[in-house]
């Protein structure tokens, strides 16, 4: 079967199927083996390995995919596509396809199925307009994972990995790293794309952790108080939190906990850590 991740083949498959790209969907196909070979390398996928792709596209990542793991389950959304898979993925019998889309698919339907429960790796070009749904989704719905790895935009990518003090640190950076060890492991140029996209792009691989590394009570109330915290970025905290109506949580019970820990009443949510969100969700 043709090397997918060769411009040439890619550009053939699209003109014998006479596909036209979906600006709704988000479609970018990678077209640079040099890449590939960095995404499943860093995926450390091996021959035990149940591999959930979303978003395989004409099958390029899928194809190396086949090749390294044990099994692969293929998510894609584009009906107009699947006649392109069933024919680039034709030489492998480890490929499952399924036309839906990954919000509304039970992922964890398909790891009790192709992988008796046990914890599976996510390995996606991921759509940029939806990678933050996508990925947290991943997360709350409890799905058994060992990693997930991602191209995504490289300002998203870089978000993740962000700590307190920067400012692109914020409730994407705290909620990743509830679940996961991010590392940025590539960045990627837009001339390894067709089409093109306006922006550059990043490879980041999220090591989930079997257990999160604060306790907290609450879950929920913690990640409401991280929201309420960042979507006004330039007030205090205490007026953050006593402006999200959502909390019921008064401006003086919010000063009172951050003065039992020791922080003043101006600080901001871009100051604190996530043991410190853990704690304060605790308080208050």
């Amino acid at each position: 079967m043709a090397n997918l991740g060769i411009p040439r083949n890619t550009i053939e498959i699209l003109q014998k199927y006479q596909f036209n790209f979906q600006k709704r969907y988000g479609q970018n196909f990678l077209i640079d083996t040099g890449v590939l070979d960095r995404i499943i390398s860093a995926a450390q996928i091996t021959r035990d390995d149940c591999v959930l792709e979303i978003g395989p596209g004409i099958g390029t990542m899928t194809q190396c995919l086949a090749e390294h793991a044990r099994q692969v389950v293929a998510v894609e959304i584009d009906k107009n596509l699947i006649l392109i898979l069933e024919d680039t993925l034709s030489a492998y019998d480890n490929v499952t396809i399924i036309n839906e889309d990954i919000l509304k698919v039970d992922i964890k339907k398909i790891v009790e199925e192709r992988n008796g429960g046990r914890p599976i790796k996510v390995v996606a070009n991921l759509p940029y307009y939806i990678t933050t749904p996508i990925i947290m989704g991943l997360f709350e719905n409890r799905v058994p994972l060992e990693s997930i790895t991602v191209m995504v935009q490289k300002e998203v990518a870089e978000r993740m990995q962000m700590g307190p003090g920067t400012k692109d640190y914020g409730a994407l950076s705290l909620a990743v790293q509830y679940y996961a060890k991010p590392e940025i492991v590539a960045n990627v140029p837009p001339n390894c794309f067709i089409p093109r996209p306006n922006v550059g792009s990043a490879v980041i691989r999220l090591t989930c952790y079997k257990e999160p590394p604060v306790q907290v009570a609450d879950e929920k109330k913690m990640f409401a108080l991280i929201r309420a915290s960042f979507n006004q970025r330039r007030k205090t905290l205490v007026n953050s939190i006593g402006n999200a109506r959502e909390l019921g949580i008064s401006k003086e019970r919010a000063a009172a906990a951050l003065e039992k820990m020791q922080l003043p009443a101006t600080v901001r949510g871009e100051a604190l850590t996530l043991e410190q969100f853990a704690e304060l969700s605790g308080l208050v």
